[in-house]
């Protein structure tokens, strides 16, 4: 069995490339007098105005030096701080009724008072997705560009949603983009209830961009985004399905995107979205979209549905079977299209929690019919690398295929993550019954 990069299975190529979390990337995230609830309450709304109060007895003077202080203070770890702290004091409009109007100074200072840097990859950088990049403008012949989503987990265990980009050469290796010094979470533009429009600099990196938790749903995280490429009718769509944790409850939700800098989040219906691990196949399949779920805690399940964001139970097709897998059996992300059918990777869980990752292979016209499995796993956690924020696991949300490999990113530990490539043809060979 591989354990972390086999020599026995040459086909099994990992990289030498460590994503890590850094504590030194911050973006700012509103501070509130009380942690909850979330909206001011009389109370805050008395300490709030305490706050204002202080700062409007501060002379003109008083208030410009300070707020020089401030801008040279955090300037260089944000992009545009005094837009930042404009938008900050329009949401804070209501607890400022009771005071006269303010000097652009004193308003941008009471908007940088409500507000606190936060390191939302200070914990772990884990379970990452890929797709191929919207802009492949100048990548060589056999060669592709992605991006790589990543979990991200800060202080408190909240998780949001961060990028990368890198290309995978025609030869096998794999460069990945350093992350940008910056980062900085969308605007909301439009919000319906749960239904959200977000919005990033189009001039931004896009590792810059960091989609943080924004309703009461998403409270305590954006969990494990699997993203995938969605073609219909000529046009490609990049979908994520992902947990929303409120810190009691969770929900699928559905994020949509075609540029990567405005996105659309909406939850999903039904009584599978009442869990996690959904993975939308990339295409319609007999003119209703697919979906890879579990809603038993134990078996892969295929779910058929004329409504992108309604889904019901559907039918069982993969239960676990084999030791690595008897606790349960999951996908790592949306189904690839081979020739052969659709490969979709599996997470197995074993004897004491251990994690580890393989595959099945489904008909593809028939999804629900196992064509072949691995019986052994394809990646576990190595002796050397067991240890971290959630020890032996290995985990992916999502692979792509490039020519004849597969690009498979996995994380080690729920603490940083790697990538692997792998032949396609040796790959299948593993999975004949």
């Amino acid at each position: 069995m591989p354990d972390g990069t086999p020599p026995s299975a040459p086909f099994f190529n990992r990289q030498a490339l460590h994503l890590r979390p850094d504590p030194s990337r911050v973006v700012v995230r509103p501070f509130r007098p009380a942690v909850e609830p979330r909206d001011l309450n009389p109370v805050d709304k008395t300490r709030a105005n305490h706050i204002v109060d202080r700062v409007l007895a501060m002379t003109a003077d008083e208030t410009d030096a300070l707020l020089a202080e401030t801008l040279r203070n955090f300037d260089d770890r944000h992009r545009n701080l005094p837009a930042i702290f404009e938008r900050r004091a329009a949401e804070m409009e209501d607890a400022f009724a009771a005071h006269a109007s303010f000097s652009q100074a004193q308003r941008q200072l009471v908007g940088a008072y409500f507000l606190h840097e936060y390191s939302f990859e200070a914990a772990a950088l884990f379970n990452p997705s890929i797709v191929p990049h919207p802009d492949q403008s100048g990548v060589a012949a056999g060669c592709r560009r992605f991006i790589l989503s990543l979990r991200a987990v800060g202080e408190g265990h909240i998780s949001s949603l961060t990028f990368r980009s890198g290309i995978l050469a025609a030869d096998g290796t794999v460069t990945i983009d350093p992350p940008a010094r910056l980062a900085a979470t969308p605007v909301v533009t439009a919000r319906v209830g749960d239904r959200l429009e977000l919005g990033f600099d189009p001039a931004s990196d896009i590792a810059e961009r960091v989609i943080f938790p924004v309703t009461e749903m998403q409270a305590n995280g954006i969990e494990d985004a699997r993203f995938v490429a969605f073609h219909d009718e000529g046009q490609t769509i990049y979908y994520a399905t992902f947990t929303a944790y409120s810190g009691s409850g969770i929900r699928s939700e559905l994020l949509e995107t075609r540029d990567f800098v405005t996105f659309h989040l909406a939850p999903l219906k039904g009584a599978a979205a009442r869990n996690k691990g959904m993975a939308l196949f990339p295409r319609k399949i007999g003119g209703r979209y697919a979906m890879i779920a579990r809603h038993d805690n134990e078996s892969l399940h295929l779910i058929l549905s004329d409504d992108l964001h309604e889904w019901g139970l559907g039918e069982v097709i993969v239960k676990p079977e084999y030791p690595w897998e008897f606790v349960q059996i999951g996908n790592c992300g949306s189904p690839i299209e081979l020739d052969e059918g659709w490969l979709l990777f599996t997470h197995g869980v074993g004897p004491v929690r251990h994690y580890s990752i393989g595959a099945v292979l489904l008909d593809k016209d028939d999804p629900s019919r196992v064509l072949g499995r691995s019986r052994v796993p394809l990646v576990q956690p190595a002796t050397a690398e067991r240890h971290g924020y959630v020890p032996n696991v290995v985990y992916s949300c999502g692979a792509i295929k490039v020519g004849e490999r597969i690009l498979l990113p996995y994380a080690i530990s729920d603490a940083f993550s790697t990538v692997a490539t792998i032949r396609i043809t040796t790959l299948l060979d593993q999975l004949k019954d």
